[in-house]
């Protein structure tokens, strides 16, 4: 399968509406960990509907395109493609509820070269459908193993943001539920790689893998409650670099940078000593 650069950058996606409601929001903050302590206000704030907020990271389910990847025509095999990495830049918090309209569009393809893959950017804006109002924009790189050498420009590569050298600030353990993939899949993503033994080991993986974008968001979690007094509109920014798959069950331990209002952090699983997430940086401030 080859990848053709005009037709990735010009593919067709339609405009996504979609309206979401307060048990939606609740639900994907217990799907992330939240209320993992039922008597904890600040994790009731995000799932139960007495002033509830909604966590960030929800906006990462919403407006999804559907598997436009899989098309024969867009030249990508998507068996061999994993999630690079992850930014979101947050112009206003999310309501509980609301309609939203997302627009994805793919802003560059990097050609690795023969053998060493393809790195496919892909952005999605999330506006107020009404008022076309900006509430997140959110970009995210796919790496495609199998399609590098299609002739494609060789640059520019996103460079990974860098953790101090020194000790970290804080290290902040993140349980997660043996059970976690199959509640989060419920959100949006329904990839049997998550869910079905079989399919994992066909992957090469001993066991359905948790899905990237929540350990993300547990990261999230981690920088919130400790830098952000788990106010959902004091986080700005967030980015990451995805380095190793957590199955579900496993403790990510968070290790958090502080400087002024930024925060870089990464993310191990002690137990494999696998750094799973790397080149984090929140940016967190008070809201006006």
């Amino acid at each position: 399968m080859t990848i053709e650069l005009d037709k990735l950058l010009n593919w067709p996606f339609k405009d996504v509406v979609q309206t979401y409601t307060a048990r939606d929001s609740m639900f994907y903050a217990l799907s992330i960990g939240l209320g993992a302590d039922p008597i904890d206000r600040d994790q009731l704030r995000f799932v139960y509907e007495k002033e509830l907020a909604v966590f960030p990271t929800m906006s990462l389910v919403l407006g999804y395109p559907g598997a436009w990847a899989g098309d024969p025509g867009s030249g990508i095999d998507v068996s061999k493609v994993v999630f690079g990495e992850q930014q979101m830049t947050w112009h206003r918090p999310l309501a509980p509820a609301a309609t939203i309209r997302a627009r994805e569009r793919v802003v560059n393809v990097v050609d690795k070269g023969e053998g060493r893959g393809a790195l496919l950017y892909v952005q999605r804006e999330i506006v107020d459908h009404d008022t076309g109002e900006p509430i997140v924009t959110q970009e995210g790189t796919l790496f495609c193993r199998a399609n590098g050498g299609f002739g494609g420009p060789s640059g520019p590569v996103r460079e990974p943001w860098k953790v101090p050298e020194r000790a970290p600030d804080n290290v902040v353990e993140m349980p997660t539920l043996p059970q976690a993939a199959l509640i989060y899949r419920l959100n949006a993503d329904y990839n049997p790689l998550h869910a079905d033994p079989a399919v994992a080991v066909a992957a090469g993986f001993p066991r359905p893998i948790l899905h990237g974008l929540c350990t993300f968001a547990v990261a999230a979690h981690a920088v919130l409650k400790t830098h952000g007094d788990m106010q959902a509109g004091n986080l700005h920014s967030l980015r990451a670099r995805f380095t190793a798959p957590v199955f579900p069950g496993e403790t990510i331990s968070v290790e958090l940078w502080r400087e002024g209002s930024s925060v870089s952090f990464r993310a191990w699983v002690r137990e494999r000593d696998a750094k799973v997430l790397d080149g984090g940086h929140a940016v967190i401030a008070p809201r006006d």
